[in-house]
């Protein structure tokens, strides 16, 4: 009975294995911070910062700063939900900052241990799950981030695949012996070496089984680039008695973020000028006017708050642009 392509590649995982593990102990970042601990908490922490979120950016502006206010998860569940929505402001993806509260006090700052009981949690996926469950308590299981996706479409030589083929792609290839080690070493690989374009693969450890070589950037298939919508609205400054309007998101975008009071028809008012902002998945053009009074068919709940109460409170970054651009000249003229 003849063996399956993968059974006779079966046998040569364990020297791949050894191959990515010994490039993994030369090259591999291990000075990340958040592999110089085991702390479940700072893994996590790591793990939904980068989702969506470059790596540089995270070290640059946001970690650090986020563990000195918050330094455990116990003090994030004491916090409110506008505190750590503050810390988090400018990284985006306000969810994870929304989820990373209601586990901190569904767990009462304690994180459960395997990735069955961590995938319960808001926010935190089946890959995030096993990535924090491996690097904190050692669990034996892959991962499958958006790097190491890439390195499976390609070893596998697939261009198209379902989750659950990924997974078991995941599976196939796994060292189980070395876990922490394997998983960190694919990340690496696919952010290093096995990039979206001109990878690397004359360094890869893993070239010698890797079906997709000859042809990496076949693989996966390319996603046909969609027109990114745009939507148009009026921005409105509106000052009462030293304080000006602001509303509070309730959508799932943005929420819990306070905002500027937002208007698409016609306003009477003096035009300060105009802003633009990308978000993942459309962009806001935006007119900025000063408005003695909102329309009257404005029709969300306001507040009236001080520039230096503004200061302290959550922003969207359109408001926090808006508000450092205008605010030094309209509080003068005020």
């Amino acid at each position: 009975m003849k063996r399956s392509e993968d059974e006779r590649m079966g046998s040569r995982y364990k020297e791949l294995h050894e191959r990515l593990n010994l490039w993994y102990r030369e090259h591999g970042r291990h000075d990340l911070p958040w592999r110089q601990t085991r702390d479940p908490y700072r893994i996590y922490l790591s793990e939904i910062m980068l989702q969506q979120t470059q790596v540089s950016t995270v070290l640059e502006r946001f970690y650090f700063p986020f563990l000195e206010r918050f330094p455990t998860l116990a003090v994030v569940a004491e916090a409110s939900e506008e505190e750590v929505l503050k810390a988090w402001e400018g990284l985006g993806y306000y969810s994870r900052a929304r989820h990373l509260h209601r586990t901190a006090r569904l767990c009462n700052g304690v994180l459960p241990s395997t990735s069955q009981e961590l995938e319960r949690l808001p926010g935190i996926g089946r890959s995030t799950a096993r990535a924090i469950a491996c690097f904190a308590f050692d669990e034996a299981a892959p991962i499958l981030d958006a790097n190491v996706r890439r390195i499976l479409y390609r070893f596998f030589r697939r261009r198209k695949a379902t989750e659950r083929e990924l997974w078991r792609m995941a599976e196939r290839l796994f060292d189980a012996k070395r876990p922490y080690d394997y998983n960190q070493a694919m990340m690496d690989l696919g952010a290093m070496i096995c990039t979206p374009k001109d990878p690397r693969c004359d360094l890869c450890p893993l070239r010698e089984g890797c079906r997709g070589r000859q042809a990496p950037e076949r693989y996966p298939e390319a996603k046909k680039a969609s027109k990114t919508p745009v939507r148009r609205a009026k921005i409105l400054l509106c000052e009462r008695g030293g304080a000006w309007a602001l509303s509070q998101s309730r959508e799932r975008f943005h929420g819990g973020l306070w905002h500027f009071p937002r208007f698409e028809d016609e306003v009477s008012g003096e035009f300060l000028g105009r802003e633009l902002a990308r978000y993942s998945h459309f962009a806001l053009e935006a007119e900025i006017w000063r408005v003695a009074v909102l329309p009257k068919d404005y029709d969300k709940p306001i507040g009236f708050f001080t520039p230096k109460s503004i200061e302290e409170l959550p922003l969207g970054g359109i408001d926090r642009k808006i508000f450092k651009k205008y605010f030094g000249v309209l509080s003068v003229e005020s």
